[in-house]
């Protein structure tokens, strides 16, 4: 029995490493952790990377798309995100990570052309192997993800929704987004650091 012990204290381990790394995969980034940086291609057709704006101080990071109603409800107001902080340090990097074989709308010639009638001020990036939604946790399009610079790292600020009204900007009482970014350009954790996301699922590659 004692020399079964050593051997069930490893495999207990192991399945809650394993349990570990499976929670992580399925959830995602969680406020305070730090976010790899990626590349990906822009509508212009040239890469993208957070560590690529050096003056940036963070991004407000959006999982959005061509296709989902909400997505166009969103649209300006993601816009005027940019307008008003990529001023202060936090421009909008928008990620489109539908499947296009799914969402034909979705295709990367359908983003250069919607860039190109909206006036994006900012990057609209294709995650054609989805790989960079799947590491953030994003599940909707729209899904916002603020990260903050400390140092040569970004960290994770606040993550959800824009507002808590999906249908009409007109509407909205509370600015979720906004709020947020009100503690964070102040250097306080966000009061708010997590909220629902609301919005279309992401189209994911059928198996």
């Amino acid at each position: 029995m004692k020399k079964l012990l050593p051997a069930l204290a490893a495999c207990l381990l192991l399945a809650l490493s394993s349990f570990m790394m499976l929670r992580t995969a399925a959830t995602g980034y969680q406020v305070g952790d730090k976010a790899a940086d990626f590349q990906l291609k822009n509508v212009d057709g040239k890469l993208v990377s957070l560590a690529s704006n050096k003056a940036a101080k963070g991004y407000i990071v959006v999982f959005t798309c061509n296709t989902c109603p909400y997505a166009k409800a969103y649209e300006q107001r993601i816009i005027d995100l940019h307008t008003k902080y990529a001023p202060q340090g936090y421009p909008v990097v928008a990620i489109n990570p539908n499947d296009p074989a799914v969402a034909p709308g979705d295709s990367f010639a359908d983003m250069q052309k919607r860039a190109k009638e909206k006036k994006y001020g900012f990057p609209y990036l294709q995650d054609e192997s989805q790989e960079v939604a799947r590491q953030y946790g994003a599940t909707r399009t729209p899904h916002l993800y603020v990260v903050s610079r400390q140092g040569n790292d970004f960290v994770v600020s606040y993550i959800g929704a824009i507002d808590d009204n999906s249908e009409d900007a007109k509407l909205v009482k509370t600015k979720y987004l906004e709020n947020a970014m009100t503690d964070i350009l102040a250097g306080k954790p966000a009061t708010v650091g997590a909220t629902k996301a609301i919005g279309c699922t992401i189209k994911w590659k059928k198996a």
